[in-house]
């Protein structure tokens, strides 16, 4: 039997699965300011990014989009946004975008303000009392459709595609059958999986669009050079650890990594980095790098409210709104990085168990998250954030 699910729902009906009150600089200025704001403050939680100004086009555009869906997150139940008063990303903007969500939103500015304390005095102030206000919020019960669910891998090796990706991508099936979402990502590691995965298009014209993306990494990745690893000429998003671990080359690495997104629900969007999902249930595709901060930060921004992230050799990686649950198929890296590893399937490997009964267990755990259960990299206050960058700074 499943366990009941209890979650934040938002005004907008979306709903979320922790109910923090965001603090958010609009440029990189004021990062120290904005952290300082959130210090200490339960329920406050704060991004640190590098982007807000000296951007042009769809560099810009694409910095604005992720600020502002990361504050549009359904974990998130109010918002502070923090300006310095010359910065190109204008946090009233922002806050004009958040605030027909229905959260309560607020700005200050630093350089209305007269400084650093006078700032973070005001600022402290307005988040004590948001986070007071969202403290008398209680969870209620929610369906398993409510879940929208990122799917990630890092630092990967052989277990990896062997059990880690296809356990997860059980549940990401499970999900999508009971009207939820799922979100894969990751356009450099679909390559060479394009008539998989466009068999599963519930369109010609979704078919097209995901060929597309994966045509445009394949070509930026061709325009740039190549790294010699151990002798072996692959494209640069291989690391030394994925060879190492057992993974030679891009299609060997994609097949194992589209597992993630399940084998039956269809393919119903595809959308661009951080580009907000859109309502219809079953697997979505986020185009994105595979950079691991970089992608959990766009699958947050797209509307993912859990994050399940398999890992063969071990990365400890975490995120300030979305919790982030590490699974490992690798027995041995279930022992060495025991601190950072949430969930093992390592049995799938070593003693016979199915994939469908390590699902189970994984949907329960995943469940047990949403349920407030604090992730490994949550509880060891891993907050990372990373917008990926596609033009120069000027």
């Amino acid at each position: 039997m499943m366990k009941t699910l209890y979650g934040y729902r938002r005004p907008d009906g979306k709903v979320g699965f922790r109910n923090w009150t965001l603090v958010m600089p609009a440029v990189a200025c004021v990062n120290h300011i904005a952290a300082l704001i959130a210090k200490d403050i339960p329920g406050a939680v704060v991004v640190h990014h590098e982007v807000g100004c000296a951007q042009i086009g769809a560099d810009y555009r694409q910095s604005l989009r992720t600020l502002l869906n990361t504050g549009l997150n359904p974990n998130v139940g109010a918002v502070l946004l923090v300006g310095l008063g010359c910065e190109r990303v204008d946090p009233r903007e922002l806050a004009e975008e958040i605030v027909a969500s229905g959260k309560k939103v607020e700005f200050i500015v630093t350089q209305e303000l007269g400084g650093t304390n006078a700032t973070i005095e005001a600022g402290r102030k307005i988040v004590t009392d948001m986070s007071e206000q969202l403290a008398k919020m209680h969870p209620e019960e929610v369906p398993l459709s409510s879940i929208v669910l990122g799917v990630e891998c890092g630092a990967s090796d052989f277990s990896s595609s062997l059990s880690s990706n296809p356990v997860v991508g059980y549940v990401a099936d499970t999900i999508c059958a009971n009207g939820g979402r799922a979100v894969l990502s990751e356009t450099t590691e679909v390559i060479g999986t394009e008539e998989i995965l466009t068999k599963r298009c519930a369109s010609p014209e979704i078919a097209a669009k995901l060929v597309d993306r994966i045509k445009r990494m394949v070509e930026y990745s061709r325009s740039e050079d190549r790294d010699e690893i151990e002798g072996v000429a692959v494209p640069n998003n291989i690391s030394p650890g994925n060879v190492r671990g057992g993974l030679t080359t891009i299609e060997e690495k994609s097949l194992g990594a589209i597992s993630k997104g399940g084998y039956f629900c269809p393919i119903v969007g595809v959308v661009e980095y951080a580009e907000l999902i859109g309502d219809r249930p079953g697997l979505w595709f986020m185009d994105s790098p595979g950079y691991d901060p970089e992608c959990t930060t766009g699958l947050m921004a797209c509307g993912s409210t859990l994050v399940l992230f398999t890992t063969g050799l071990g990365t400890p990686l975490g995120n300030p709104v979305t919790p982030i649950i590490k699974v490992t198929g690798n027995r041995v890296t279930a022992i060495r990085m025991r601190d950072d590893i949430d969930i093992d399937v390592s049995a799938v490997l070593e003693d016979g168990v199915s994939l469908e009964s390590e699902a189970a267990a994984m949907l329960d755990t995943l469940i047990d998250v949403a349920n407030g259960k604090q992730t490994r990299s949550e509880a060891l206050g891993y907050r990372d954030f990373g917008i990926t960058r596609i033009g120069p700074r000027l």
